[in-house]
């Protein structure tokens, strides 16, 4: 019966021309998913990158054809621009875009995508760009326009959002009649040898480790200063780590789509080297994200501080150790309590061989290439605007596996937490 399906499924690919998938954003992460798409070659047929930049496009285009044999084409577009959006979209005619880009563009591609007719996955949610707010809202109001023009538009299938919700819902449909308590884990135990860099768009990491604390506890959000909440947990292979409560917005749609949660938190590592350059960085105002002027300038300060860092897709050469990244999850099954622990750890050293990356963009890049082959093979397609927790986890989960990112269980051990 599977292999009638799967027989299917590729009828239906070579039939309405699904394979034809265009990626915006040459960074780490879209260095990445161009790899992953080339080698998935029988399901993605046709592939362009896209980016401000062409030459950066290029580049990773001519690994790709190096490394696998497969063309890769490649345009300049500025994602802050609907109609310049529009008639990339229009001359290409993909059936998806897989946006990796900044999280300031999701919205102006979204709009590209309605007025191409063009289907949407992305790997985190939007962003405006003078405040460090992270929540769904404003593209789940898109719910009703993609619903009407019969397109889907996939959101936060990164890995953190992304396959920790895909974890959550693989949890809630084969270990858990109610989850109750969820703790995301993320842990990165490399080292990249710099004194002082982020593992992607320093812009955007910046902002999202620095802003207060925010965790769900009975039906209500608490509030927590940076940092506030901290207390050393175990990471499969690597051992303790200081780890802190942060807020990340997959929590947002979780709570949302899995009401019988009691406690959802997001916690993440950092080495107090780390903590205290990113001290000295708000308390030299080049966390700023407001405008300052400078010689008759304006500037942002924390735009000029990622003129100045390292390029987070320049860290894989060097980067040592690996990642650790799970839901550490409590609740009932069979009216018994359950604790339930899933996890992939991943090495730099692997995803440099693979990629030229580190693991940070290998993780996130992965799965976007999942959640796009879930729509291309119609395991992940309905019209409207969806996060991954809310399609089928079963076949994105076989695919982690199969893709470079295998996942391990553990059941009945004690989360810590």
């Amino acid at each position: 019966m599977t292999n009638i399906k799967s027989e299917i499924l590729s009828i239906n690919l070579l039939l309405t021309k699904m394979g034809k998938v265009l990626i915006i954003g040459a960074g780490g992460v879209g260095t990445v998913v161009v790899h992953k798409v080339a080698q998935n070659a029988d399901v993605f047929t046709e592939i362009m990158l896209a980016s401000r930049t062409k030459s950066k496009c290029d580049v990773i285009a001519a690994d790709v054809k190096k490394r696998y044999n497969v063309n890769v084409k490649t345009a300049q577009v500025d994602a802050d621009s609907v109609p310049e959006l529009v008639k990339l979209f229009n001359e290409f005619q993909p059936k998806l875009v897989i946006n990796v880009a900044l999280p300031y563009q999701d919205l102006t591609i979204m709009d590209a995508c309605l007025e191409s007719g063009v289907n949407y996955l992305d790997t985190a949610n939007y962003e405006p760009k003078d405040e460090a707010k992270f929540e769904y809202s404003w593209q789940w109001a898109y719910q009703d326009k993609f619903k009407k023009a019969g397109l889907t538009a996939i959101l936060g299938c990164g890995f953190d959002p992304g396959v920790t919700s895909v974890f959550t819902a693989y949890a809630a449909k084969h270990h858990f009649d109610e989850i109750h308590f969820l703790d995301i884990v993320d842990c990165n135990a490399g080292d990249h040898g710099k004194a002082f860099a982020t593992n992607f768009n320093p812009e955007i990491n910046i902002r999202e480790v620095t802003q207060k604390g925010k965790y769900f506890e009975n039906g209500k959000w608490i509030e927590t200063e940076p940092h506030q909440i901290h207390k050393p947990l175990n990471y499969p292979e690597i051992g303790a780590k200081e780890s802190y409560v942060i807020y990340h917005e997959e929590l947002e749609s979780l709570v949302k789509n899995f009401p019988t949660m009691k406690r959802a938190r997001f916690w993440m590592t950092f080495g107090q080297e780390y903590l205290t350059h990113l001290r000295v960085i708000q308390n030299i105002g080049m966390a700023r994200i407001d405008e300052v002027e400078y010689n008759g300038q304006k500037i942002v300060p924390i735009q000029f501080l990622k003129a100045v860092l390292p390029n987070p897709g320049d860290l894989g050469e060097n980067y040592k150790g690996k990642t650790s990244i799970g839901c550490r999850i409590k609740g009932f099954k069979e009216g018994k309590v359950k604790t339930y622990y899933i996890y992939n750890n991943c090495s730099h050293e692997d995803a440099y061989k693979e990629t030229g990356t580190q693991a940070v963009s290998y993780t996130t890049g992965v799965p976007a290439m999942i959640g796009a082959m879930m729509f291309m093979t119609g395991e992940w397609s309905k019209p409207g605007v969806f996060n991954v927790e809310q399609f089928n986890p079963d076949p994105f989960m076989e695919q982690l596996n199969k893709q470079g990112l295998p996942w391990k269980e553990l059941q009945d051990v004690d989360l810590e937490l």
